[in-house]
């Protein structure tokens, strides 16, 4: 078995197939030491276990917005949630979204292996897709634009990355911020989706909004929330036996499976906490026998079928002109948060890979990379997603082993296969997905750890940053609190130091981390560098280029040397 294993693995490796992923013993002096195909395989399946939630949780977040369904005005007061038509059309939107989502993933991690030959994948983003249904459209359309032109917002905001990307900005605005906000952006979202999975809008309903005090406990079912405050009565707090299921089978279960490094622990969770909420005769199924749950069960009754996207599909609305003020913070943000976030985890996902250049802080593919990721989040507007990024679940798929493309590749084909089974993703509860996005959040909050807590002038932005986005239920506001916080603190010691003659500095001013608009490396590409000194074909890297791009790959050095004795015998 092992013979054929690696036979198997030696034969691919030496065919068109391994030299375009630089596997092992390809022969291509930048081959990848330690990548086999069997292993990118299994690391491509585990990325996609890892991740596979997305196709769910994402569906109810952005479908909580109401898509392009019209509320009508005399049920604005309890924004449409006791008009069925109303209801039916969500669900319609939550479908579209389920294949949406299936098929923007699966085409965006596909040619992202295909071409940058990178282990990540790519889907609608977490913490992007909630401030995409909370924050500008609005629980049920109560936001700051509506559907259609916030998908022209992110259409737009594709385009302006690609031409970003082109000239090298987008990498080194992301290289260029201080470290202390790049690590507080993550945490910060982290704790913004745990409130959300904390929630009833797409989480167990442990908490919700109050009036006496900001928020209070919950878990109550949502026929008994008052309507109008949303609360629930003191006695039937903590009574809810759905957030029960979702608490042990999802959350706790997760959790001890996680330990123990069971991969597609979260998938588990998820699957079992629906599997259980799907039959009707229970007091925890996702199908009442009302005409909202004999809809949802008609539908989730076919199991395999392709759902067709009929009610986001290119419901791009380019009047723009009413919604000048709104659509521009809009576009800002998504523009500036998809930088940070797509960014970050490009790059702790090659490191972790070990495929970063120590010299300019750039990575192998880097361009193509970011190119495939602003294109798609044009390509997935037009199916009415939020944003894609870059997942950071991705690290499931390389810690299995998943070194090249073809991890990418794998995960891809499987996003595919899923776009065919809409009517199960489509019926998984949010009481199924609510723990995933708190123990999500928990990872994300382990770079607070990383954080110069020595040092009051990183220390305050980045705490302000993490605090002010759960707090304010808003990624932007946390993120402009960050920089600014930090431009008036280090701007101020600077001032008086410079006033001073540098007599009146904080007492561990050596202690703050460097900063400087100086990255080594420079501010464009190479690809612009060879392009200006008149290179024909610009687009091929130099062997200087090809030796730094090397660093940090392991394996590529050494390969260059066995290449050179082959040629010597």
């Amino acid at each position: 078995m092992y013979d054929w294993v690696h036979h198997t693995n030696l034969w691919v490796a030496r065919s068109p197939i391994g030299r375009w992923f630089l596997l092992e013993n390809s022969g291509h002096p930048r081959e990848r030491k330690g990548s086999f195909f069997f292993t990118e395989i299994r690391a491509g399946l585990a990325t996609f276990f890892a991740m596979a939630y997305i196709i769910s949780v994402n569906a109810t977040i952005t479908s909580d917005s109401g898509g392009t369904c019209i509320c009508p005005p005399e049920n604005q007061a309890d924004l449409c949630n006791s008009n069925t038509a109303y209801m039916l059309c969500v669900q319609e939107v939550n479908r579209d979204i389920v294949t949406a989502t299936a098929a923007i993933a699966a085409l965006g991690t596909f040619f992202m292996g295909l071409l940058a030959n990178l282990p990540v994948a790519l889907a609608p983003g977490m913490g992007l897709n909630a401030y995409f249904a909370y924050t500008v459209v609005g629980y049920h359309g109560s936001g700051m634009i509506p559907y259609s032109v916030a998908l022209t917002a992110v259409f737009v905001e594709g385009f302006v990355f690609l031409g970003l990307t082109l000239l090298g900005i987008r990498q080194w605005l992301a290289r260029a911020l201080p470290a202390s906000i790049k690590l507080a952006t993550g945490t910060g979202i982290g704790l913004y989706l745990t409130l959300i999975g904390l929630s009833y809008s797409a989480g167990i309903g442990l908490v919700t909004g109050a009036v006496d005090t900001p928020m209070e406990l919950a878990g109550c079912a949502s026929i008994l929330r008052d309507p109008t405050t949303g609360l629930c009565p003191a006695s039937a707090k903590m009574r809810n036996p759905t957030m029960w299921i979702g608490i042990f089978c999802g959350g706790v279960l997760t959790a001890c499976l996680m330990l123990y490094r069971i991969k597609g622990a979260i998938i588990i969770g998820i699957l079992l906490v629906s599997i259980i909420s799907w039959p009707r005769t229970t007091s925890v199924t996702y199908f009442p026998y009302t005409e909202l749950g004999d809809s949802m069960f008609d539908f989730f009754k076919k199991v395999v079928t392709f759902h067709p996207i009929t009610h986001t599909l290119v419901a791009q609305d380019w009047g723009i002109a009413e919604h000048g003020s709104q659509f521009g913070l809009a576009f800002i943000t998504f523009l500036y948060v998809d930088i940070l976030d797509t960014t970050g985890t490009l790059y702790s996902m090659a490191r972790f890979a070990g495929a970063i250049d120590e010299r300019t802080q750039d990575f192998e593919g880097s361009a193509l990379a970011y190119m495939v990721d602003a294109i798609c989040i044009s390509i997935g507007s037009l199916f009415g997603t939020p944003p894609i990024t870059a997942f950071i679940e991705s690290g499931a798929g390389i810690s299995e082993g998943g070194k090249t493309g073809l991890t990418s590749c794998v995960t891809g084909l499987c996003f595919f296969i899923a776009v065919f089974f809409a009517p199960i993703f489509a019926s998984i509860p949010p009481w199924a997905t609510g723990c995933t996005l708190v123990i999500v959040g928990s990872l994300m909050c382990e770079a607070a750890t990383k954080i110069n807590w020595r040092y009051y002038g990183d220390a305050i932005p980045a705490f302000l940053t993490i605090s002010i986005m759960p707090f304010t239920y808003s990624i932007a506001y946390g993120l402009i609190a960050g920089i600014l916080s930090y431009i008036v603190l280090n701007g101020t010691v600077w001032v008086i130091e410079k006033i001073t003659g540098g007599r009146i500095v904080p007492p561990n001013k050596d202690e703050k981390e460097p900063w400087t608009w100086r990255i080594s490396g420079g501010l464009f590409p190479p690809w612009v560098c060879r392009l200006a000194r008149g290179k024909k074909d610009f687009w091929r890297p130099e062997d200087e280029d090809v030796v730094h791009l090397g660093i940090g790959i392991p394996g590529v050095l050494e390969s260059q040397e066995r290449m050179e004795k082959r040629e010597t015998v």
